[in-house]
């Protein structure tokens, strides 16, 4: 069975990007060589309700490619996979191509 978690509030779920240990001619990358700490948008929350009631929507979307502090979030994982569960005011920006 198949598991779907749907954040609360201003939560975003996120899967992290694994970056190569290696080059494409099997040279060895130090851990201090990798790249940004990134992920994957897989889920996003409704977003937060101000004093007065109304919604104030989510910074993020789905399928974005965000940036990451290195520490804070909360691990979960469904399955096989590993996600991470972020406030959206702690993701530092989104990445773009």
């Amino acid at each position: 069975m198949a598991k779907r978690l749907i954040p609360t509030f201003n939560r975003v779920l996120v899967e992290k990007l694994v970056h190569p240990a290696k080059t494409n001619a099997g040279i060895l990358l130090p851990e201090k060589s990798a790249k940004l700490n990134s992920g994957r948008v897989v889920a996003v929350g409704p977003g937060l309700k101000d004093k007065a009631g109304n919604t104030i929507p989510v910074a993020v979307k789905e399928g974005d490619t965000v940036l990451l502090p290195d520490y804070g979030g909360t691990q979960v994982k469904l399955g096989e996979k590993e996600f991470h569960l972020y406030r959206d005011e702690d993701i530092l920006g989104t990445l773009h191509e």
